[in-house]
């Protein structure tokens, strides 16, 4: 997708990892100029340089500037996170003045970071240090001329664009505030606004058209699809006046009476209209000129603009050659696996067949919600005991375990996990589905648990938003080689706690792994080899238990989102190998809660800053046990 303004924050803030680590600066002090003394001239002595604690100062105050900077460059960002936003900030959205004015902010930070002396900071802050640079070199090398020419002209896809998000940030049931009048004339003046960021959107597409940079025509027309929902919508009952059926009692009745104008005249005249004009765009103009393969190497500049996109999701710079190999390895051993626990579980033909089995065999699937929110529980209460055994710190926000309420259901997956508050007023809560109980799986109970709840998505979060010790990008930030990672290591952790002694759980557990390992053959296939969709789909169904509009709805995220499934299984077999790298070098001394703390206790770190992490605890633990 195009290089938005929300991307930008997040590779700011650690979510997007770094072009190149730079763990070390120059750490000497300028000296004086050595010249001839003069009897007449004064001596002029070396300055001296600043005590640890006011370079520790210096780093904090811009960490806080910067984020002062990318906020104030972040429109779509600031519609989610509820701030006001003027039209003539909205405006700036996809444009190259926006462009420019984040490689401004990104040099100026760099500057001043460099400026700083790293070998004078305490270890916290040399983190810190690490994970600001990393993700800043990061944002430089994707906002160089070379990738933004190769972004910027893709503005959004059907994946998470913004032509399909815009209805939801301006509802009334947005984070946008909608407290008095002067709130409800900004909103109106994005409607307003809406024509020309769509049209600056359009000019985006055009300069791609010209250079050959587009999105594959599977994309085009999932996304004229969204907009035909769009459209589909009568004005009157669309997000678009949901503020006007929402007002507040401080506002006078005439006023309502005029602003519920104003805003039916801004959806009918504006917002609708741009969203026809975007519409006969993409059908007329851009999905003839499209591309026809899916792979970002059909396009110019596709193998390094993917090279980037992996280094960008992982942390690390990966050939995607290798990473291709690395998953076709890990299907081979799951499958194996697979093979042992099957015969486990009682049959006797191929694992094919077995894939169809379970879908229908009533033994694998809950018979009510409330057997699959015991089975979850119990889970939950084996690890709550079990959790002293491998962790040093454990959250002091409590985890909720419900399922999602009816209106959502549908349209979620098997289970999620939303964050609770860093003050523990709320609590963190693991969603888990219940509509279509008969595609519902008992066998996966464990392991998303594990995955979702604790110790995985919540006992990383929390730890890290409770640190009060850590900067705001530690705290809240993160990148999804470590978070989801973290979670998919979490999973693992089943074995040792015993819960996959029962096949049922162990057959789970292997299932949810499968798919992980799948996505590194699959986005590396599609990317990088000239994979067809339909042969990624076909891939899938061969080697696991999806059905197929699972499958393809897999296949075409990858589509959308190159690299970022890669994710998931790299950053798992990055923390699994530092731990038989610390178990190896610590033998009989290594003690799993301290090795934990090391992972979790920083926030969620680029995969090269948490190695150099582990690096230095297993050298210093060493070192303690030759005392």
């Amino acid at each position: 997708m195009g290089l938005t303004r929300r991307d930008n924050a997040r590779r700011a803030w650690g979510w997007l990892p770094p072009v190149a680590l730079v763990l070390a600066l120059a750490s000497c002090a300028p000296q004086a100029a050595l010249a001839p003394v003069r009897p007449a001239a004064p001596v002029t002595e070396a300055p001296i340089a600043p005590p640890a604690e006011d370079m520790a100062r210096t780093l904090d105050r811009l960490f806080l500037d910067d984020a002062r900077a990318e906020q104030a460059l972040d429109p779509q960002g600031a519609l989610e996170r509820g701030e006001r936003l003027s039209a003539e900030q909205f405006r700036l959205l996809f444009t190259s003045e926006l462009t420019d004015r984040l490689r401004d902010a990104n040099a100026a930070t760099l500057a001043r970071l460099d400026r700083i002396d790293r070998a004078r900071l305490d270890e916290p802050h040399r983190i810190s240090y690490d994970v600001f640079r990393a993700g800043k070199l990061d944002e430089k090398a994707q906002l160089s001329p070379a990738m933004e020419a190769l972004t910027g002209p893709r503005p959004f896809n059907h994946f998470g664009g913004f032509h399909v998000e815009f209805p939801g940030l301006v509802s009334a049931e947005s984070a946008m505030p909608l407290e008095g009048l002067a709130d409800y004339e900004t909103r109106l003046a994005l409607d307003r606004a809406l024509p020309f960021v769509f049209d600056t959107a359009i000019a985006r597409f055009r300069e791609g058209m010209a250079s050959g940079v587009t999105e594959p025509r599977l994309t085009v027309r999932n996304m004229i699809a969204q907009i035909d929902g769009i459209l589909a919508q009568p004005v009157a009952r669309s997000p678009f006046l949901s503020p006007v059926r929402a007002f507040p009692r401080t506002i006078p009745l005439a006023e309502r009476r005029r602003l519920a104008q104003a805003f039916t005249e801004a959806a009918s005249g504006s917002v609708y209209p741009a969203y026809r004009r975007l519409r006969a765009f993409l059908l007329t103009e851009y999905l003839p000129a499209a591309r026809e393969h899916v792979g970002l190497a059909t396009m110019p500049g596709g193998d390094r603009l993917y090279r980037m996109l992996v280094r960008q999701h992982t942390t690390l710079d990966l050939d995607p050659a290798a990473v291709h190999r690395i998953g076709i390895g890990e299907v081979a051993r799951i499958q194996h696996e697979m093979e042992g626990v099957k015969t486990q579980l009682g049959f006797t033909g191929p694992l094919r067949a077995f894939f169809d089995h379970i879908r229908v065999d009533p033994r694998f699937h809950p018979k009510t919600a409330e057997e699959l929110a015991r089975g979850f529980e119990a889970v939950g209460h084996k690890v709550d005991a079990l959790a002293p055994r491998y962790f040093l710190h454990l959250p002091r926000t409590p985890l909720l375990v419900q399922a999602y309420p009816e209106y959502r259901a549908r349209y979620e997956a098997g289970g999620s996990y939303s964050q609770g508050a860093a003050d523990g007023s709320r609590p963190g809560v693991f969603y888990f589905n219940t509509y279509d109980l008969k595609s519902r799986f008992l066998s996966g109970v464990t392991t998303l648990y594990l995955h979702e709840g604790a110790p995985g998505h919540h006992f990383q979060i929390s730890l890290a938003q409770e640190n009060t010790a850590l900067p705001d990008f530690q705290r809240f930030g993160g990148n999804t080689a470590y978070v989801e990672g973290w979670a998919l290591y979490a999973e693992t952790l089943g074995y040792e706690m015993g819960f996959y002694k029962d096949p049922m759980q162990h057959w789970g557990t292997l299932d949810d792994e499968m798919l992980r390992a799948m996505r590194l053959v699959v986005d590396t296939g599609l990317h990088t080899q000239g994979w067809t969709r339909e042969q990624a789909i076909d891939y899938m169904l061969a080697n696991s238990g999806m059905g197929r509009s699972d499958a393809t709805a897999e296949v075409e995220r990858y589509i959308a989102n190159p690299g970022q499934a890669l994710a998931y299984k790299i950053g798992a077999l990055t923390i699994q190998r530092l731990r038989r790298k610390a178990e190896d070098a610590l033998g009989p001394r290594f003690d799993i809660r301290r090795f934990h703390d090391q992972v979790l206790m920083s926030g969620a770190l680029p995969l090269p800053v948490l190695e150099a992490k582990i690096d230095r605890w297993i050298a210093r633990e060493q070192a303690s046990q030759t005392e």
